[in-house]
């Protein structure tokens, strides 16, 4: 049984060592040049504006979270799609309830005003 997973371990394995091979070969004989010019923060080819450790609003971390929590709940959608002929009117109440749970989760987090910007 393991025997069959061998292909992927060498696999994993050549890609490790190809990556510590680069990393080693390149720090080794790379050029080390400094300057302060090269050793300053860089901003998109701009000097930078403010300190580099800024407080980022809470808002942005709450709209990702809701962005990855109803996208993954969609995706099972697709399965259903696929085998809905064959899952009846069982399968038709299931993902019934399944789509109430997200709407109504949906309409939960609208009305907070998770979703609204300012």
């Amino acid at each position: 049984m393991l025997g069959s997973f061998a292909p992927i371990l060498i696999l994993f394995l050549i890609a490790v060592f190809i990556a510590v091979f680069v990393i080693t070969v390149s720090s080794l004989l790379g050029p080390r040049r400094s300057s302060p010019r090269k050793l300053a923060p860089y901003e998109s080819g701009m000097e930078p504006i403010g300190p580099a450790i800024r407080r980022i609003p809470v808002k942005f971390y709450v709209v990702a979270m809701l962005f990855i929590v109803f996208d993954i709940e969609v995706v099972f959608f697709y399965p259903y799609a696929l085998v809905f002929r064959q899952l009846a009117v069982p399968g038709l109440i299931a993902i019934g309830v399944f789509f109430l749970v997200l709407v109504v989760g949906f309409v939960y987090e609208w009305r907070k005003g998770a979703l609204t910007w300012e």
